[in-house]
């Protein structure tokens, strides 16, 4: 009898029923399922229609295979399949049973392929796959995927795509070595069992998912003063967090800052002003201001209460930790319950805010939390525009900006009051982390996700996949485009304050 992360099975039934076989399994249906041709109809379902159906549609595959007698040792619930599948596929990490003992192996390769696929979203994978099995794409399946992709120019659309799988594969693989070589072997009775923790939690980090095969994350005997590991948990998941388009604007600078240092005479360089996208710089900058801040105050208020017992180092790393994770990470290196009041409502704030748009995170997202201060800080100037670095901010992102705050929190706001009269035991403030974290699908908890009734669970299921989709995108997906009109209203202005 040996442990598989925490979870007992023999060895026996292993090489009666190996692993490696169910994954095989499931690649070759995912072979068979890539090679049907991927056509959408624009006149009948428009992108967000697209981006909405997929995750649906896979979050109810994932149930149904969460519910087969083989994935769990004592059997799975609807409700509770439909839960976990909901937080594997919106890269959430909210859990209503423990992952590493509820679940068998193959249990947990299912939710390991849910969160990559719900990571880089299935119409990435099914687009992109079809694509490089049937060897080309039509053009009408290009143009929307070049708005699914934020594609300017149409023959960079699989080229995006590409640079997607690379990218994620990529930083998942070096996490993934880097997190063997940081573990102890005392606590794992095998190789295999190290390198699955390895894969599961290097996939977990890079999805912003926060799933753990560990019965307490990180904040476990053995694990939690392994700083070394929680330094490469953090890097992978603020690169996740960071997305796509912003990860590979940083590579093509460091590439270009490299040329210029060896190429330094005129005629052998050629000057590409503005490598870094003014994109990439709103969401650098302020992730790595609220980062700082964030750790600033989580040092200070914590250092006497769950920091208490790290060494000097350990403490930097922790706080680290805990001013990171929140913004949609979802692993927890110390007693999330056990922190103070004022660092909780701190926490409220990173939660809210989020990762950088098209990336693997949620909250209402870095760019819009920026944009919105940018506009207060105009407003109080007398600007009639908003105005960073040289640059004009279109209006229509002003806008996005503010409507996606707006139903951010009558959604969260909803969800806290249906939860508050299902569950009317329950504290206030638990309920409120609950509905945020599950918004913003960060997957942080006060320990009451397991205890909540089934209409709870299912609020939370959908705060969840609304969180992933963006309210935003739901309500484009059931409106139709209004044509455009070649006249404009006389404008008048309404009373605000």
């Amino acid at each position: 009898m040996y442990l598989f992360v925490g979870v007992p099975f023999e060895t026996d039934l292993l090489l009666e029923n190996p692993i490696w076989v169910r994954i095989a399994v499931l690649a070759t249906f995912i072979r068979e399922f890539s090679e049907l041709k991927v056509s959408y109809k624009r006149t009948i379902l428009n992108p967000a229609q697209l981006f909405v159906g997929s995750f649906f549609l896979i979050i109810l595959f994932g149930t149904g295979m969460l519910m087969l007698p083989n994935a769990t040792y004592n059997g799975l619930s609807f409700i509770d399949a439909l839960f976990t599948s909901t937080s594997a596929v919106c890269v959430t990490g909210l859990v209503v049973v423990d992952t590493g003992s509820y679940f068998t192996e193959f249990g947990q390769v299912i939710i390991m392929l849910l969160i990559q696929i719900g990571g880089l979203g299935i119409l990435t994978f099914a687009s992109y796959f079809s694509y490089f099995f049937s060897g080309g794409a039509t053009y009408e399946n290009q143009l929307v995927l070049g708005d699914m992709n934020n594609s300017k120019k149409l023959g960079e659309v699989y080229s995006t795509l590409k640079n997607v799988i690379l990218i994620t594969f990529g930083i998942e693989f070096f996490s993934a070595v880097s997190i063997f070589f940081s573990l102890d072997t005392q606590n794992f009775p095998s190789h295999i069992n190290r390198f699955f923790f390895s894969a599961f939690h290097s996939i977990s980090a890079f999805c912003n998912a926060g799933f753990s095969t560990l019965p307490n994350s990180l904040f476990e005997k053995g694990f939690k003063y392994n700083y070394f590991l929680h330094l490469v948990i953090i890097a992978t998941f603020v690169l996740g967090g960071l997305g796509f388009s912003i990860v590979s604007n940083i590579l093509n600078y460091l590439k270009y800052r490299s040329k210029k240092i060896l190429f330094n005479r005129k005629r052998n360089f050629e000057s590409r002003p503005w490598v870094l996208t003014i994109n990439s710089r709103i969401n650098l900058i302020t992730t790595v201001s609220i980062s700082l801040v964030a750790f600033a105050i989580f040092y200070i208020l914590e250092f006497h209460n769950t920091l208490e017992g790290h060494t000097s180092f350990g403490k930097i790393v922790t706080a680290l930790f805990g001013a990171t994770t929140p913004r949609t990470a979802g692993f927890n290196s110390i007693d999330t319950a056990s922190m103070l009041f004022p660092t909780t409502m701190m926490v409220f704030l990173l939660m809210w805010i989020g990762a950088s748009p098209v990336s693997t995170g949620g909250g209402i997202k870095t760019s819009t939390f920026a944009i919105a201060t940018l506009n207060i800080l105009s407003l109080a100037k007398g600007k009639t525009r908003l105005e960073v670095f040289r640059r004009e901010i279109a209006d229509i992102s002003v806008r996005r900006a503010f409507a996606t705050i707006s139903l951010s929190l009558i959604v969260i706001g909803l969800g806290i009051m249906l939860i508050s009269l299902f569950d009317s035991e329950k504290n206030l403030k638990d309920i409120a982390f609950e509905c945020f974290s599950a918004y913003s699908t960060v997957g942080l908890s006060l320990g009451i996700t397991a205890d909540l009734s089934e209409p709870s669970k299912f609020i939370i299921i959908v705060i969840m996949f609304v969180g992933r989709v963006s309210m935003l995108s739901i309500i484009i997906a059931f409106f139709n485009k209004v044509k455009h009109k070649n006249y404009r209203y006389p404008t008048e202005e309404i009373t605000i304050n």
